[in-house]
């Protein structure tokens, strides 16, 4: 898979499919507890706002069914044409954008639901988004946002020293850009401005320890991006973070929080 420009902070490369597949895994089960309260079921009509290759979006297609249907939108052409081919070898109704969210075509009151996970997290105007998405939704649809609340919960245990300064070098980078990386502690004032209600909050914080599946999502997030930070990371520092990190699987005790989640649920009245 050639490299593709300007389309995702970490890009769209194999090794990052596959990261995403592994953080599907790990997260799956909050989406599912976050659509069964949003009551996502058969014959909806549902938007999976930042589907990437679709993983979620094909569970959205099985859970409505063939008489419902899931707008998937990306601005990856890759992941586009990947999730492409996935629905149409499982015979999946899924419908296709390759588009900015400011590009995004809805139609006014055509959506039952809608999920978002890590989406809003890298946009300059979250709230104009929102705004649209309100629009198209009918009344009683929910919207499920799955948003990081706060990423500089991000930590080792034991806290050693490289491995730790990686992580916050990161954490700086997001809080520079034009973005808010910690947009979750927003989601029920963007939703409420938008004219829905939010009708449930709840945490999301996980920890890994050595070999299991959680340990592997931060694990492979820093095996992709710290070697990214060359800008404002020596080659050394970035060499014995990771050497750190490894040295770490190893430690008996060893723990990594990773950054604190938010699940917003709320409906257009």
């Amino acid at each position: 898979m050639e490299s593709e420009k300007n389309a995702y902070i970490l890009g769209t490369e194999r090794d990052e499919l596959h990261r995403l597949g592994l953080q599907h895994q790990v997260w799956a089960s909050e989406a599912r507890k976050g659509w069964e309260i949003a009551e996502f079921s058969s014959g909806q009509h549902l938007l999976d706002l930042g589907s990437g290759p679709g993983f979620c979006t094909m569970e959205l297609a099985y859970m409505v069914g063939k008489q419902g249907s899931v707008l998937a939108i990306d601005k990856s052409q890759h992941y586009i044409d990947f999730l492409k081919s996935e629905a149409e070898h499982h015979q999946l109704n899924i419908e296709l954008q390759c588009t900015d969210f400011e590009r995004m075509e809805l139609k006014t009151s055509s959506l039952d639901g809608v999920y978002h996970r890590w989406a809003l997290a890298w946009l300059p105007n979250p709230q104009a988004i929102v705004n649209r998405i309100a629009e198209a939704m009918v009344p009683g649809a929910a919207i499920v946002g799955h948003e990081y609340f706060d990423w500089s919960t991000f930590q080792t245990e034991p806290p050693l020293k490289a491995i730790n300064h990686g992580i916050k070098s990161i954490y700086n980078r997001f809080k520079s850009s034009d973005f808010e990386i910690d947009i979750g502690r927003s989601l029920p004032k963007l939703y409420a401005e938008a004219g829905l209600e939010v009708i449930s909050v709840r945490p999301m914080a996980k920890i890994g320890l050595p070999g299991d599946m959680v340990w592997q999502w931060p694990k492979s997030f820093l095996e992709l991006f710290l070697p990214k930070q060359k800008e404002v990371l020596t080659q050394e520092e970035i060499e014995n973070a990771m050497n750190e990190l490894y040295q770490l699987e190893s430690t008996v005790g060893a723990s990594i929080l990773c950054p604190t989640m938010t699940e917003v649920v709320a409906v257009k009245v």
